[in-house]
C-alpha cells in the first residue's frame, strides 16, 4: 500500500516537468518580477522538501540507534532464549485490579518465611526480614535455634491459631523451655504501607525450679534484615531497654521510615551485633561465630556489642532468668511528623497487645465453626487438633522470589553445569507442605492445600492460584517444584533442583476450582466474591486452556483418550520398579518396564476432571466451543464407561488398572563388584526374571480406585460394588486407620525401591488419597442405586477411624504427620507435615463439594 504511494508520487512529479518542457512559451522572454516570485517559491520548496527529508532521516536515525541500544541491553542469548524459559503470552493474573490495592497492602507483612521457627517479611522480592533465634540446652550442651528441622528434636512446635493475614500463635516446646510465640498486625492513622506489626515472646519452663544455671536463663535473638543491602541504623552503641524501646530504624522505597521496638516489664540484659553480608541464609552460622569468639575471649554467652559498617543484620540478644516475657513492634511511616510513634508502639505492646491477642484469638475461633459448622460434630480433642490443622497451614504460607533451574540436557549450545538454564524472575505466594522437609511449592500438592484454604478465605485463595498460573511458560507447562531464593535452596541439595520441562505434575489445582466453581453456581458467596471470582476465571482462563492443552499433547499415549507420565528411567538397573515421580506417588508399582505403550489410569482420571471442570469455567463465562477445545466433549469421552472398561478393566477382580510393559517377575539382589585386586563391594541390583508383555499391571491400590474417586462409575454398575469390595477388605485395603496405599496381596507390598529407598507409596496411609475416597464414598452413599447403603457404612467406618487415628497421634506426638503406618497407625515420614495431613479438617466438616 505505501509502495503504490510512494510511486504515485514519483510519477506525478515527473509529468509536472514534461508539461513544463513542452509549453510553446518556454523560450519567450522572461518577465522579470515573475522569476523574482518563482525563486521566492523555489526556494521554499526547496526548504519544505530539505525539511521532509531531515525529519525521515531523523526519525530513521532514532529507531536504528534504539534497536542499537535494546540489543545492548538484551543480548542475543536472551532474544533467543529457548521456548522453556519464555512466559506465557497473556496478561498475567496477579494483575487483577482485585489484588492490587487494599487486598494488596492488607497482605503485605505476613509470618511468610516457614522454613524458620518464626520468620516474617514482606511480599516484595527484596525485602525487610525478620525472625527468631534461641539457644535450646540438650544433654548439658548448647544447641541454636532457627531454621526449622528435626535434629533439634522440638517436642512440638507449630501454630494453634493462625488466621491468614494479621494473627497468629504458636507453641514451640524446647525440652524444658516453653516459647510462645504471637504474631499481630494493625494499620492505622500514621502507618505507612503495609502497617505495622508486633511479636510477643512469651518464654516459660516445666519445671518451676530448675537447678543447673544455663537451664535458668534463656537467650533468645531477634534480628532484623535487609535483602536488598540497605543499612539499618543501631539506636545507640549502649543499648539500655530501661532508658529506652528503640532498638534500631532505617528506611525503604515500599514502608517508608521505619522503627524496631523493645518492651518488657520483666528485667532483660539486651546486647547486639551488626553484620554486613548479601548472604542472609547463613546467619544462624555468623551469630553462632559471634558467640563462640566472645565465649573463648570472655567467658560469657552473649554477642559483641560491635558492628560491621552500614550493617544490613542487626541481631539483637535478649537474655533474662526464666520466666520472663518481651514485646518487639515494628512501626512504619516513621518519617512523617503525625506519625504518632510513641502511641502505635504502646498500643502494640504490654496490656494493649494483650488485649488484642485475646480478641483475635476469639475472632479465629469464631470463623472456625463458621467455616467448618464443627461444634456438634466433634469432641474437644478433635476441635483442638482441627484448629491446629487450619492454624498450621495458613501459618505456613509462605512468599518466594527467584529462578527456578530448568535442566535442557539436549542442549550442548547453552553450557552451564549439565546444560542448565534459569527460568524467569518470578514470585510466589503459597502454602508449603512441610515446614522442616518441604517449605517451598509444590504444585501436585497444592491442589489439595487450596480445598482447604479457599473455603476459610476465597481471596487468599485466589491469589495463591494466580501466583501459580503466573509462573507458567509459553508452552503451557509449571514447574512442578519451586525452590526460589537462596533460603530455598540451602534446604535442597544441588542434584534435586533443577526442573524437567518434558515432566508434569497432578493438575490438582482444579479440585479447587471445580469446587468453587460449583460454589459460584450455587450462589454460595456475597455478591463482590463472586465478581472477583468471575473475574478471576475470565482472566485465568487463557493460561488454564495452555495447561490442559500441554498436559493433553505432551503426556497423551499411542491409544485415543490414553496418557502416560513421561520421565520414568527406561535405564536404570537400581530400581525394583521404575519410579513415576512426575505422578506424585513416587514408587507406587507400575509397568515393569516404562515404554510409550503405557496407559495411566491415574492422570486419564485427571484429564477428565480437568476438561469437565473447564467445561464448567466455560459455562460461567459463556465460552462458546471451539473447534478442539470442546472440553465438554472430552470430559464425555473420559467418562466413557465402555470405553474405560476396555482400556483398564480386569473383568475377573472387577478392578481397574494401568496397562503397559509388565512381569511380576523382577527382583532386587546382591552383585558383588571387584574394587582393586583384594576388596569387594556389593549393591543391590534389578534382576528380571521373564521377558515383559503388554497387559494390565496387577497392582491395586490407591491408582485403582481413580475411576471411583472420579465418580466415574454408575451407582448401578456391578463394577461399584467390587470397588467396595476392595476398600473394605482387610486383606487388601483396609485398616482401623484408613486406606492403605498398596493392597497387602501387591508383590511389591512394602517392598523397598533400592538400596536407600524404604516403601514410601505401597503402603503407608495417606491423608490426600483418603479424602478423595472419603469424598466418593459420600457420593455414593446418596447416589439411588443398590449399593447405597453398603457405601455409606463404609463412609462412616473410614471417616472415623481417619479422624481418631490423626487426632490421637497429634495429641500424643504434638504434630500432624505426612503419613501413618498401615499397621499401628503411628505418624510416619515428615512430622510438622500441615499440608495435605491438614484434609482431617475437611473429613471432620464432611465438606467434600459436592458437583
Amino acid at each position: 500500500m505505501s509502495g503504490n504511494g510512494r510511486r504515485t508520487t514519483r510519477s506525478r512529479t515527473k509529468s509536472a516537468a514534461d508539461a513544463d518542457g513542452d509549453d510553446p512559451l518556454r523560450n519567450t522572454k522572461p518577465n522579470p518580477k515573475l522569476r523574482k516570485d518563482r525563486n521566492r517559491a523555489h526556494n521554499s520548496i526547496l526548504f519544505d522538501v530539505n525539511l521532509k527529508v531531515m525529519l525521515g532521516v531523523s526519525v530513521f536515525a532514532f529507531f536504528v540507534i534504539f534497536f542499537l541500544i535494546r540489543r545492548l541491553v538484551n543480548p542475543v542469548e536472551e532474544v533467543r532464549r529457548p521456548r522453556v524459559v519464555t512466559p506465557f503470552p497473556a496478561p498475567k493474573i496477579m494483575d487483577l485490579p482485585q489484588f492490587q490495592g487494599e487486598h494488596r497492602e492488607s497482605l503485605y507483612w505476613g509470618t511468610y518465611r516457614p522454613q524458620v521457627y518464626l520468620g516474617i517479611r514482606a511480599r516484595t522480592p527484596w525485602s525487610l526480614l525478620a525472625g527468631l533465634m534461641w539457644i535450646g540446652v540438650k544433654d548439658g550442651r548448647y544447641a541454636m535455634r532457627h531454621v526449622c528441622q528435626d535434629s533439634d528434636e522440638l517436642s512440638t512446635y507449630g501454630w494453634t491459631h493462625h488466621n491468614g493475614r494479621d494473627f497468629g500463635h504458636q507453641i514451640l516446646v524446647d525440652q524444658d523451655m516453653t516459647l510462645a510465640t504471637s504474631f499481630l498486625k494493625s494499620k492505622v492513622d500514621g502507618s505507612g504501607y503495609g502497617g505495622d506489626w508486633a511479636v510477643r515472646i512469651d518464654v516459660q519452663s516445666k519445671q518451676s525450679e530448675r537447678s543447673e544455671d544455663m537451664l535458668r536463663t534463656a537467650h533468645i535473638f531477634f534480628y532484623m534484615a535487609d535483602e536488598d543491602g540497605h543499612a539499618l541504623s543501631l539506636s545507640t552503641d549502649n543499648l539500655d531497654v530501661h532508658e529506652g524501646s528503640l532498638l534500631a530504624s532505617g528506611s525503604r522505597m515500599d514502608v517508608g521510615g521505619w522503627q524496631l521496638h523493645l518492651k518488657s516489664m520483666d528485667d532483660l540484659e539486651v546486647h547486639y551485633s551488626g553484620f554486613k553480608t548479601n548472604h542472609i541464609h547463613n546467619l544462624s552460622e555468623l551469630v553462632q561465630e559471634n558467640l563462640g569468639a566472645q565465649a573463648r575471649k570472655y567467658g560469657r554467652l552473649q554477642l559483641s556489642d560491635t558492628s560491621d559498617g552500614s550493617p544490613n543484620i542487626l541481631v539483637f540478644q535478649v537474655s533474662a532468668r526464666i520466666p520472663f516475657k518481651t514485646d518487639i513492634v515494628f512501626v512504619s511511616g516513621t518519617g512523617l511528623q503525625s506519625s504518632g510513634v510513641e502511641e502505635r508502639v504502646n498500643s502494640l505492646t504490654g496490656t494493649s497487645l494483650t488485649g488484642q491477642l485475646k480478641e483475635k484469638q476469639r475472632e479465629f475461633d469464631t470463623k472456625f465453626e463458621k467455616s467448618f459448622n464443627l461444634a456438634d460434630k466433634l469432641d474437644s480433642e478433635s476441635m483442638i487438633a482441627g484448629k491446629a490443622a487450619i492454624g498450621n497451614m495458613l501459618g505456613g504460607i509462605g512468599y518466594f522470589y527467584g529462578q527456578s533451574k530448568i535442566s535442557l540436557p539436549g542442549n550442548p549450545n547453552l553450557g552451564g553445569l549439565n546444560n542448565f538454564i534459569s527460568y524467569w524472575p518470578a514470585e510466589l505466594y503459597t502454602a508449603v507442605p512441610s515446614r522442616p522437609f518441604f517449605p517451598r511449592g509444590f504444585l501436585w500438592d497444592e491442589g489439595f492445600h487450596q480445598l482447604l484454604i479457599w473455603r476459610w478465605d476465597v481471596h487468599i485463595s485466589l491469589d495463591i492460584i494466580g501466583h501459580w498460573l503466573d509462573l507458567m511458560n509459553i508452552d503451557g507447562w509449571i514447574p512442578r517444584e519451586q525452590i526460589l531464593g537462596a533460603e530455598a535452596r540451602s534446604k535442597v541439595p544441588e542434584e534435586f533442583i533443577p526442573q524437567h520441562p518434558t515432566n508434569g505434575n497432578p493438575p490438582t489445582l482444579f479440585l479447587a476450582l471445580r469446587d468453587i466453581v460449583h460454589s459460584l453456581k450455587q450462589n454460595k458467596f456475597i455478591s463482590t466474591e463472586s465478581k472477583e471470582i468471575s473475574s478471576f476465571l475470565e482472566r485465568a482462563y487463557v493460561r488454564l486452556e495452555a495447561w490442559f492443552q500441554w498436559f493433553n499433547t505432551t503426556q497423551s499415549g499411542k491409544e485415543m483418550s490414553s496418557y502416560y507420565w513421561h520421565g520414568r528411567d527406561i535405564t536404570t538397573t537400581r530400581e525394583l520398579n521404575p519410579k513415576t515421580l512426575s505422578s506424585g506417588l513416587d514408587d507406587y508399582p507400575r509397568a515393569s518396564h516404562p515404554s510409550e505403550d503405557e496407559r495411566h489410569l491415574d492422570l486419564r482420571c485427571w484429564m477428565y476432571l480437568a476438561s469437565d471442570c473447564m467445561h464448567s469455567i466455560a459455562e460461567v463465562l459463556d465460552k462458546d466451543t471451539k473447534p478442539g477445545k470442546d472440553y465438554g466433549a472430552t470430559a464425555k469421552l473420559l467418562s466413557d464407561f465402555q470405553i474405560l472398561n476396555q482400556m483398564h478393566l480386569d473383568d475377573k477382580y472387577g478392578a481397574y488398572f494401568d496397562f503397559g510393559n509388565h512381569t511380576e517377575k523382577v527382583r532386587l539382589h546382591w552383585k558383588e563388584n571387584m574394587v582393586g585386586h583384594n576388596h569387594a563391594t556389593r549393591e543391590l541390583v534389578r534382576e528380571v526374571l521373564e521377558r515383559p508383555e503388554l497387559r494390565l499391571v496387577p497392582h491395586v491400590g490407591y491408582v485403582s480406585l481413580f475411576p471411583f474417586m472420579g465418580r466415574i462409575i454408575p451407582p448401578e454398575s456391578w463394577i461399584l460394588e467390587k470397588q467396595l469390595d476392595l476398600i473394605s477388605n482387610q486383606s487388601i485395603l483396609w485398616t482401623d486407620y484408613g486406606l492403605r496405599s498398596l493392597s497387602k496381596t501387591s508383590s511389591l507390598y512394602m517392598k523397598r525401591n533400592t538400596e536407600h529407598d524404604p516403601p514410601y507409596w505401597r503402603g503407608p496411609i495417606w491423608m490426600n488419597m483418603n479424602y478423595m475416597i472419603l469424598s466418593a464414598l459420600h457420593h455414593y452413599s446418596k447416589e439411588d442405586g443398590p449399593y447405597r447403603d453398603k457405601a455409606r457404612a463404609i463412609y462412616d467406618d473410614l471417616r472415623g477411624n481417619l479422624i481418631r487415628n490423626v487426632v490421637r497421634n497429634y495429641h500424643q506426638t504434638g504434630f500432624l504427620w505426612e503419613q501413618y503406618d498401615q499397621r499401628k497407625g503411628k505418624g510416619k515420614g515428615a512430622r510438622v507435615f500441615t499440608g495435605w495431613t491438614a484434609l482431617v479438617v475437611l473429613m471432620m466438616a464432611e465438606a467434600y463439594g459436592e458437583s
